[in-house]
């Protein structure tokens, strides 16, 4: 049975039913047949801000298709339905389509400001969409546990910190650049979206967002008749467990006149 409630999809095609993640792993399996019937297109769809002042402004929204077909970009697709369905069954379809789109807006913006300052760096495929949403989903359940009993964040440290020391192991501070700015961008997108709560410091809390109401304290009056009713209730269930094991006949005239009272006071 699908973990999905109708209305928290989008459509059917067959038995699937579309969810925004769905949706997006469509969007990467599509464009690896793509390049199946031609390798080179990723190179005509990734992007790189350079490229923009020649006109390839269609780079900007194609580069989440250059990609092709590998182990690696198959396991990519799988962990981004595995991790994404998670979080969209805790924010719905729609929300979870704005997290989408602001991922696609954040390491888009990121790409262009360091390929702007810094030379090499680009964006292609959904290898950073499926990591930053399995990074957002760590910091969204720390404790959860992974391989080997380990927990999220700790894996979570391993896979980022792996990550810093390949670039500046090869000498890629562009991409490094672009890996921490994206991060920092795509948090404030989940932010803004109601996840991450548990880290009030980073920005982007929806102002809107309503205000939890102070606790009502009850009167003195208030309080005694919530007392008086618990001592009634004690003392109706003493009276019924009576009934239930001798009979109505076992109770005494005073106690029937007493559970009519209680019983008043009930109602």
């Amino acid at each position: 049975m699908s973990p999905y409630a109708t209305e928290d999809t989008w459509f059917r095609i067959g038995r699937l039913q579309v969810t925004s993640t769905i949706a997006v792993v469509l969007l990467g399996a599509v464009g690896m047949l793509a390049w199946v019937f031609n390798t080179s297109l990723p190179n005509y769809l990734l992007y790189a801000p350079q490229l923009l002042s020649s006109g390839q402004v269609w780079r900007v929204f194609t580069w989440p298709l250059a990609d092709g077909i590998s182990l690696w970009s198959i396991l990519n697709l799988v962990l981004l339905w595995y991790f994404g369905r998670d979080l969209e069954s805790r924010l719905g379809k729609v929300k979870m389509a704005w997290l989408y789109g602001g991922i696609w807006l954040a390491l888009t913006l990121a790409t262009s400001v360091t390929g702007f300052l810094l030379t090499g760096a680009y964006a292609a495929g959904l290898q950073m969409v499926e990591f930053v949403i399995l990074l957002v989903w760590i910091a969204e359940y720390p404790t959860r546990r992974f391989f080997f009993n380990i927990p999220a964040w700790v894996f979570g440290a391993v896979i980022v910190g792996l990550q810093v020391l390949q670039y500046i192991g090869y000498r890629m501070w562009p991409m490094l650049v672009n890996l921490l700015l994206s991060l920092i961008l795509v948090a404030m997108v989940a932010r803004a979206l109601g996840l991450l709560e548990s880290y009030p410091w980073i920005p982007g809390a929806g102002s809107s967002r309503p205000r939890q109401a102070k606790a009502h304290r009850p009167s003195r009056a208030q309080q005694r008749a919530h007392n008086r009713r618990l001592s009634d209730d004690e003392r109706m269930d003493e009276l019924l467990d009576k009934i239930n094991a001798q009979g109505i006949h076992a109770l005494t005239k005073s106690e029937r006149a007493e559970l009519m009272k209680l019983r008043e006071r009930r109602h």
